[in-house]
């Protein structure tokens, strides 16, 4: 695996705390909407792991999604965000990173563009937190738990495609600063 440049690691934390303190001002939006659907949540999922999807697929190392995962869990602990799924939160964070990096590999190897592979990547990946958090905590089954992974699914597209619109956004400043710390070293 290739090494991060400084700039890069720095991209990929602010990403991760993005995500994380973003889920927390999207929440009460939120929850008007699942609360209304009788569902336990979904859609701040969708948009938290919108700035996963982003960085995976702007920095596209192998296994960058689960290392942001991971370091989300870690600070999630730290700050006392576990919610619902208390302790095994971790799994919660880390299971959505695994999906993301498995789509956006699988796109990467179909040359797929980021308006079609970042969706897909955020909607699996909400589902797959859906799908995780159902199994710790919710125990939903039947019609429930079709319309929590169809909310969770549905946001996640919908985030992922303002996430492919935002990369199109940073790349060009990305690929100018990076060719004029090229042009400042030599």
């Amino acid at each position: 695996m290739k090494k991060f440049s400084l700039r890069q690691m720095i991209f990929l934390a602010l990403c991760c705390d993005l995500g994380l303190f973003s889920k927390r001002l999207i929440a009460p939006a939120a929850n008007l909407i699942t609360d209304a659907l009788h569902i336990p949540g979904g859609i701040g999922t969708g948009f938290s792991l919108m700035f996963l999807v982003i960085a995976a697929a702007f920095i596209p190392h192998a296994g960058c999604g689960a290392v942001m995962g991971a370091v989300q869990s870690v600070l999630a602990l730290a700050f006392g965000m576990v919610g619902s799924m208390g302790a095994l939160s971790p799994i919660g964070y880390i299971a959505p990173g695994i999906v993301i990096d498995l789509i956006l590999w699988t796109a990467r190897k179909r040359a797929l563009p980021p308006e079609s592979s970042m969706p897909a990547a955020n909607g699996a990946a909400s589902m797959a937190a859906a799908f995780t958090a159902n199994l710790i905590v919710f125990r939903l089954s039947g019609f429930a738990l079709a319309l929590y992974l169809c909310v969770a699914a549905a946001s996640g597209v919908i985030c992922g495609l303002l996430g492919a619109k935002i990369l199109c956004r940073l790349t060009p400043i990305w690929n100018t600063r990076k060719a004029n710390s090229h042009a400042q070293a030599s």
